[in-house]
């Protein structure tokens, strides 16, 4: 099977987004003159991209920023709670504004154009957002639980094209409710029916486990996202916190039928991207983490795989992203072959988790 281009479908897909763009309305241009705008800019990213890798550097089109540890809800199965990266109260030493508007400014030099803004709750950084707002040449995903959208939001988004809000929901009311909080359903469809009404890009990601997959892509829950004016779909499978919730990794016939799907709706309906972590890995050659496809910065600066996989053994406080790129362990973690293993859960780096600290403590000796 020809590995699954993610750049490549991105670029075509922005493509479909614009012509329906320009079709659909002449009242806001915005959304239209942006996209076309990114699209220059991201074929000069690959070409960036391109020459370093005829020196046999490896750039990613992707980076994930995690640029908060704080977080104002309580979801159950967090990973990132689980994993003490994140907290209600803000972390020391993490990274100013100042520092991420350098991680934005080497990116774009790099040819990175796809940096998503995880947090914690990203929104919390308002500081961070509005530099990021400085980089139209870098599509910006935030991934935030919407709670705190608001008026400055959705002006913000208006006047800067390149800030995406990606809502995080399980499903329908019910499912989402249980999992994040009493109203956030509500909420969410609130901010979605005002972002649709004022003709402003967003999209949304659902946790895929073993127990919601079918609805994940049922016609009630694509048809309802696509009638509220979702131009993108993340499906996220769900990384197990300890061992007693590998139940709700999906499996290997699962993770098939997802690809399957995925690929039935990108051919159905062009008109939206549907992306999935870490499923498009099996088309793609293997996990993309440590730089292959993307990379990790959390919200202290240490340069990790993968978010799922929090180790680090180099800081961009003290070095370069280039260097990062380069350090020892995403070395080790490319050309092991481990990143290429075969696996049950829903990340490789998860399930091999002992051989990546291994791989850490041994560069540190």
């Amino acid at each position: 099977m020809e590995n699954f281009d993610i750049q490549e479908y991105l670029a075509k897909g922005t493509e479909n987004i614009i012509k329906n763009a320009i079709s659909a309305t002449f009242r806001n241009p915005k959304e239209s003159i942006f996209l076309a705008k990114f699209i220059k800019n991201s074929h000069k990213a690959s070409k960036i991209r391109k020459e370093y890798s005829n020196d046999d550097l490896n750039i990613p089109a992707f980076l994930i920023a995690s640029i908060t540890s704080r977080c104002n809800l309580h979801c159950a199965g967090c990973y990132s709670r689980a994993n003490d990266n994140c907290s209600d109260e803000i972390a020391q030493n993490q990274l100013t504004a100042d520092e991420w508007e350098d991680i934005f400014r080497q990116s774009k030099e790099l040819g990175i154009n796809f940096i998503v803004l995880a947090g914690g709750e990203p929104l919390i950084r308002e500081d961070v957002i509005l530099k990021a707002c400085d980089f139209p040449e870098i599509l910006f995903p935030v991934f935030t639980n919407g709670t705190l959208l608001n008026d400055f939001y959705f002006d913000l988004i208006d006047n800067n094209r390149n800030i995406v809000p990606i809502l995080s929901i399980e499903g329908n009311e019910k499912l989402t409710d249980s999992r994040r909080g009493e109203g956030v359903y509500s909420q969410l469809i609130e901010s979605m029916n005002h972002m649709k009404d004022n003709n402003l890009i967003f999209g949304a990601s659902i946790t895929v486990t073993s127990k919601n997959l079918d609805y994940a892509f049922s016609e009630e829950f694509i048809s309802k996202l696509y009638d509220m004016g979702c131009k993108v779909l993340f499906f996220i499978e769900y990384v197990p916190v300890d061992v007693n919730a590998k139940d709700l990794a999906i499996s290997d016939k699962q993770r098939d039928y997802l690809l399957n799907e995925i690929n039935e709706l990108r051919k159905s309906d062009p008109d939206m991207l549907f992306m999935s972590f870490p499923g498009d890995e099996k088309e793609s050659g293997g996990c993309l983490a440590a730089g292959r496809g993307f990379f990790h910065i959390n919200s202290h600066g240490g340069a990790e795989p993968c978010p799922a996989s929090p180790y680090s053994d180099i800081n961009v406080k003290e070095t370069s992203i280039l260097e990062a790129l380069e350090s020892d362990l995403f070395r080790s973690l490319r050309s092991n072959g481990l990143l290429m293993d075969h696996h049950e859960g829903g990340c490789v780096l998860f399930e091999h988790e002992k051989e990546v600290q291994e791989l850490l403590n041994n560069e540190k000796q």
